[in-house]
């Protein structure tokens, strides 16, 4: 897959641009029915399958105390977006002076005149454009006057309700793990790079990987969870614990992730991985000594291995 950073010269490069139009945070079920449509699309009628989003999200720049943390990290959604079968994605630097842009002015210039796109694919609640004012009902407009094609998806429904980033974010914030899962379609995701910690799960006897997510991403509430590790290509079962480790700190810390890699053997300091989270195990509590800090860990590993056969 081709990355870009801007729509300027593309026009030429590619034939028959087939381009979803979206913010695609966290790539759910809804994300994942546009993106394979505008792909067999595009295959149907020997196009290039594009994708056109934005970094960082739109609210961060237009009101950063309101937006809202991310699912996914940027490298996961782009690998993610490629294995989906997109060819080409155009991943503009968002800003003050691009909000600025009208709706038609987008179409026209950038989607028209730039890319010359042959189809244009968006969700049924999609707005771009200054202030959000342009609809999917405008793109069909435009489209029918400049000659594309303008498909909008309808929503995946999931328990009555349609699939969207803020119901995921909702239900991870409330540790409903397994309820993320079915609207993402795949387990929960954290990555980030192995930091040094406080070495104390190597005295007890459960060396831990140490994770400092940025602030800008959702994080399960504090708790026990079972979870999956990608080393590499590598997967292992592992315990996450996240939180303020009461019983050695009178929750006067800030929030921590560790990892418990199961049947693991080497030094992953400075190493990025990725851990899955499979689902929540229990609450933190606070212990009364280090032996039934141990005592309950044991008890959470047994319980972890019996996800082995999960999917990630």
């Amino acid at each position: 897959m081709q990355v870009y950073n801007s729509w300027l010269e593309l026009k030429d490069r590619y034939d028959k641009l087939v381009l979803g139009l979206g913010n695609f945070d966290g790539l759910h079920l809804g994300h994942q029915k546009l993106i394979s449509s505008l792909v067999q699309k595009a295959r149907t009628i020997g196009g290039t399958p594009a994708v056109f989003t934005f970094v960082p999200h739109p609210m961060a720049v237009l009101r950063p105390e309101e937006a809202p943390p991310l699912i996914l990290s940027p490298e996961i959604k782009q690998k993610m977006i490629a294995d989906l079968g997109v060819e080409v994605l155009i991943m503009i630097p968002f800003n003050i002076e691009f909000s600025r842009m009208g709706p038609e002015d987008f179409i026209t210039m950038v989607l028209h005149q730039h890319l010359g796109v042959h189809s244009v694919f968006v969700g049924y609640n999609y707005t771009f454009g200054y202030r959000g004012m342009g609809t999917p009902e405008l793109l069909k407009e435009y489209g029918e006057k400049l000659g594309f094609e303008v498909e909008v998806i309808s929503p995946v429904v999931y328990k009555n309700k349609p699939v969207s980033s803020t119901l995921i974010r909702a239900l991870i914030a409330e540790g409903d793990i397994a309820g993320a899962r079915e609207l993402l379609g795949y387990c929960p995701i954290i990555d980030g790079v192995v930091v040094y910690g406080e070495q104390r799960g190597n005295t007890l006897g459960f060396p831990t990987a140490n994770l400092q997510p940025g602030s800008d991403y959702i994080v399960p509430p504090n708790g026990v969870y079972s979870v999956k590790v990608k080393v590499n290509n590598d997967l292992f079962l592992g315990v996450a614990n996240i939180g303020v480790k009461p019983t050695f700190h009178n929750n006067s810390i800030n929030r921590t992730i560790e990892v418990h890699l199961l049947d693991y053997n080497g030094n992953l300091y400075g190493r990025r991985i990725m851990v899955y989270f499979i689902r929540r195990m229990r609450a933190e509590k606070r212990f009364n000594s280090a032996g039934e800090l141990i005592a309950q860990i044991q008890k959470d590993i047994s319980e972890a291995r019996r996800d082995a056969s999960g999917q990630v």
